[in-house]
């Protein structure tokens, strides 16, 4: 069996786990904010006492992100840690500075942050800073802010890699349709620009039109219907962002298209469309290493220790067979 095979049963395990912790978050007093307080049990009186209390913001509440606050669990219990994490139920830029200010206010010890809007949360984020409170981002990076640390991709060079599996599917000539998500957010815009670059410079792949869904998979389903409509002859769709390729799986299953489809991003939803042909394929940045890096980044900062300035995750192309075990029966 794959490696991947075997990180995909473990992402379905992950989706159980955080269905139950979800649950537990519904009796929030905003009910557009996921909230999982306290994810570590609180220790008893006779226990050792927690370390650190660490915050965890996601730009929406969504299943990509399951994986990753697993990870963040099991690191988290090995150093005795508490997490609290946050996400907006939709893409919302003013939720997540006010989360970010309650955790101020908290004092809690680090704050990880994926940010919506690179530029509106610098004065936050610098405030935190200013606190004492370490920060770092991941995913989606805030450099001109004051954080300490960017967890994830070169997003740029993620979207590069992008046009060059297109270009190899359709053999440098075609055309696509292409969706995105947020209009600030740095990943998606990076990854975009990537791609697009390596298309014009080496391909004569012809992008018919680039639509924006601002976090909604409501907005993602009415504008890839859209994009299909208006150019019936499409030779392959890329989706940007995580809401733009789960909406994909649903449209090409309902439409049953047979058209490339190519998306970022892990999770098992991805996973079992690759199976069933729905998608092409994935370009996953390796999600599962955020969690830990994560948790253990803001040990070491919190600790007063060095970090880096940049932890790189990089980029895995997935396909079909690496999501499925090909390898032939003992009776065959």
């Amino acid at each position: 069996m794959s490696i991947a095979t075997i990180n995909v049963k473990r992402f379905s395990i992950v989706g159980l786990c955080m269905a139950m912790l979800l649950l537990v978050a519904s009796g929030c007093t905003d009910n557009n904010v996921h909230s999982v307080e306290n994810l570590t049990p609180k220790p008893t009186a006779s226990a050792e006492a927690t370390s650190h209390q660490f915050g965890i913001i996601y730009p929406m509440a969504h299943p990509y992100y399951e994986t990753v606050t697993q990870a963040a669990l099991e690191e988290a219990e090995k150093y005795k840690t508490r997490l609290i994490v946050k996400a907006p139920d939709e893409a919302n830029l003013e939720q997540q500075i006010r989360m970010m200010e309650t955790m101020i206010a908290q004092d809690v010890d680090g704050i990880a942050i994926d940010p919506i809007d690179a530029e509106a949360l610098i004065p936050v984020i610098d405030k935190a800073i200013m606190a004492g409170i370490p920060v770092i981002t991941f995913e989606s990076d805030s450099p001109a802010s004051k954080r300490l640390a960017f967890i994830g991709t070169d997003n740029y060079k993620a979207g590069e890699r992008m046009g060059q599996m297109v270009d190899q599917l359709l053999k440098g000539r075609g055309m696509i349709i292409v969706e995105t998500g947020i209009t600030k957010m740095r990943n998606e815009q990076e990854r975009l620009s990537g791609m697009l670059a390596y298309l014009e410079a080496q391909t004569d792949i012809q992008v018919l039109e680039v639509k924006y869904n601002e976090g909604s998979e409501t907005v993602a389903l009415t504008e890839l219907e859209a994009m299909i409509d208006a150019h019936p002859h499409f030779d392959g769709f890329v989706a940007i962002d995580v809401i733009s390729g789960s909406t994909s799986v649903l449209v090409w299953k309902a439409q049953g298209l047979n058209r490339y489809a190519l998306t970022f991003g892990m999770m098992p939803e991805i996973a079992e469309a690759l199976r069933n042909g729905q998608l092409t394929a994935a370009l996953s940045q390796n999600e599962h290493m955020w969690g830990t890096a994560i948790v253990e980044t803001l040990e070491q900062a919190a600790s007063g220790l060095e970090i880096p300035n940049r932890i790189e995750t990089g980029t895995s192309e997935v396909t079909f067979e690496d999501v499925v075990d090909v390898s032939p029966s003992p009776s065959q």
